[in-house]
C-alpha cells in the first residue's frame, strides 16, 4: 500500500518509514507538520496516513483535525493517529461517521513491528483498529456504568475487548486459546446481553460495539 506520515520527531518519522518499507510498503510522504499533510495527501493520494495527533505549531490536535478532513474530503484514504496518550474522545471523533477505515493507537505500540503493521492493513483493508488501552479504559468505564457490561463474565468481557479493539473472530480465538466456534458462541452471548443486533460484517460489529461503550 501506499503510505503518508506525518511525524513532528524526527526519528520517530524515520523509523515509522523504515518500519513500513521493511513491511513491504511504499511511503510517499514523510512530513513534519499537518499543512504539509494535507499538501501531501492532495498531491499522492496514498492509499492510508498516519499521523500524530499533537504536532506543530501549538503540539495539541493539529494531527487530529488534519485526519478528521482528510477522512471528510478524501474518503478513499485509510487514517491512522498515533498518540502518547489515552483519549476516548479522540476516538468518538475518529469513528463518529461510522465509514471504517480507521484507527487510533498509542506510540509504544509500534514498538512490536507485527502487530503494528497488522493494525495498519486492517484499517486499510476497511477495518477499524483502536488500541488496547483505549479500548480498557472504555470498558472499565461501561463496566461501572452500565449493569449489561458488568453483568457479562470475566472471558465474555475480554472478548468484547478484544472486538472493540477490531480483531477477527480468528484473531479473538487465537489470542484467547479458544476454538473459533467457541469465540461466536461468545460474541452471540455479548450481543444478547448488551441488547444488540448480531452482524458478521467485522467492522459494523466494532461500530456497534463502540458506539455502545461510548454512549453516556
Amino acid at each position: 500500500m501506499r503510505v503518508a506520515i506525518a511525524e513532528d520527531e524526527a526519528l520517530i518519522r524515520r523509523g515509522i518509514e523504515l518500519v513500513l518499507r521493511d513491511g513491504g510498503h511504499e511511503v510517499v510522504a514523510a512530513v513534519g507538520d499537518a499543512g504539509e499533510l494535507m499538501d501531501a495527501v492532495a498531491r499522492t493520494a496514498p492509499d492510508l496516513v498516519v499521523t500524530d495527533i499533537r504536532m506543530p505549531p501549538t503540539h495539541t490536535v493539529e494531527g487530529l483535525e488534519a485526519a478528521l478532513r482528510i477522512r471528510r474530503d478524501h474518503t478513499g484514504t485509510a487514517v491512522v493517529v498515533l498518540s502518547q496518550h489515552v483519549q476516548r474522545r479522540y476516538a468518538q471523533e475518529l469513528l463518529a461517521d461510522g465509514a471504517g477505515h480507521v484507527g487510533y493507537l498509542l506510540k509504544q505500540r509500534i514498538a512490536d513491528i507485527g502487530t503494528f503493521l497488522d493494525d495498519l492493513e486492517r484499517v486499510a483493508g476497511g477495518g477499524t483498529a483502536l488500541d488496547p488501552d483505549v479500548v480498557a479504559v472504555m470498558v472499565g468505564r461501561a463496566r461501572h456504568s452500565e449493569a449489561a457490561i458488568s453483568e457479562l463474565t470475566a472471558r465474555q468481557q475480554e472478548v468484547l475487548a478484544l472486538v472493540a479493539e477490531g480483531r477477527s473472530n480468528a484473531a479473538i480465538a487465537a489470542k484467547l486459546f479458544l476454538t473459533e466456534k467457541a469465540v461466536v458462541q461468545h460474541v452471540s452471548r455479548i450481543y444478547d446481553a448488551l441488547g444488540m443486533p448480531p452482524d458478521a460484517d467485522s467492522h459494523r460489529r466494532v461500530q456497534a460495539v463502540v458506539r455502545y461503550l461510548n454512549r453516556d
